[in-house]
């Protein structure tokens, strides 16, 4: 790391100081000359120039490319915080995450780089492939996956969106000018719309306010809606086991069970 810290200040030039901004990947740095602040990433998503354009992130200043093919961003540092669990019913929140699902221009610049649609299908596919690699099978699981089967004829939806697949709170940015940005877009996928709402609503709104969020997002509620939501909590759950056993998390994963066992108990309910 601090290698790659070091590297940084010689590539900005004389009186940059850079430091690690911190996160999973370790590619994120924040540098500052004087008054001047960017923050800088290596590798990240190749549509941050759409999402810049269109304020969803905040504004790109710059792109360079290395020798070794790897590609430096820098972004406006803008003064901010994360949204708490409780902001996440707001309205801004479902403005924004309608104008990033009905963004045109985000989709076709995703799939100009080739990336086709996360189907159903595919993601049951997926999830069979890394339960028998890390041999999961006990009863939550069991019955997680026979529900997926189960419904994957019902939840077709061909209207797919640009998801960026991680709504968590602390993904959401609120400026101190009170603008609200949603970042880290490493995991964006083109996908069913369901797959964002049904998390960011399974996990931050009261089922009661359901309605009056999908209202400020522009959707009416229906029956395939709620179907299909479901179905991604659900799968994602299963995801989120393979996750945290895969790294010997077991408590974690236990927790994961049992809210799996909940939803799956409400559905049929």
């Amino acid at each position: 790391m601090k290698m790659r810290v070091n590297w940084l200040e010689t590539f900005l030039g004389e009186g940059w100081k850079v430091m690690p901004a911190g996160g999973i990947t370790g590619e994120a740095y924040i540098a500052q000359q004087g008054d001047q602040k960017v923050f800088l990433k290596r590798n990240s998503s190749p549509f941050l120039a759409v999402l810049s354009a269109e304020g969803i992130v905040p504004k790109l200043l710059w792109t360079k490319r290395l020798e070794n093919g790897d590609v430096v961003t820098a972004q406006r540092w803008v003064h901010g915080r994360e949204l708490k669990s409780n902001e996440m019913n707001e309205k801004r929140v479902a403005n924004l995450l309608a104008k990033i699902h009905g963004s045109s221009e985000l989709l076709d610049m995703f799939k100009r780089i080739g990336n086709e649609p996360l189907t159903p299908e595919i993601i049951y596919e997926n999830l069979n492939i890394q339960l028998q690699l890390f041999n999961i099978g006990d009863e939550p699981i069991r019955q997680g996956m026979q529900y997926l089967k189960e419904k994957l004829p019902s939840i077709h939806y061909d209207h797919h969106v640009v998801c960026h697949a991680d709504i968590n709170h602390n993904n959401w940015m609120l400026t101190e000018e009170e603008q609200l940005y949603l970042i880290d877009w490493d995991g964006a996928i083109v996908a069913d719309p369901a797959l964002d709402l049904g998390l960011l609503l399974y996990h931050y709104i009261d089922q009661s306010e359901w309605e009056k969020w999908l209202a400020q997002y522009g959707v009416q509620v229906g029956e395939s809606l709620y179907e299909r939501m479901q179905w991604y909590v659900v799968s994602q759950s299963i995801a989120s086991i393979v996750w945290h056993v895969e790294r010997d998390e077991q408590t974690q994963a236990e927790e994961l069970k049992n809210y799996l066992l909940m939803n799956l108990s409400n559905d049929e309910g």
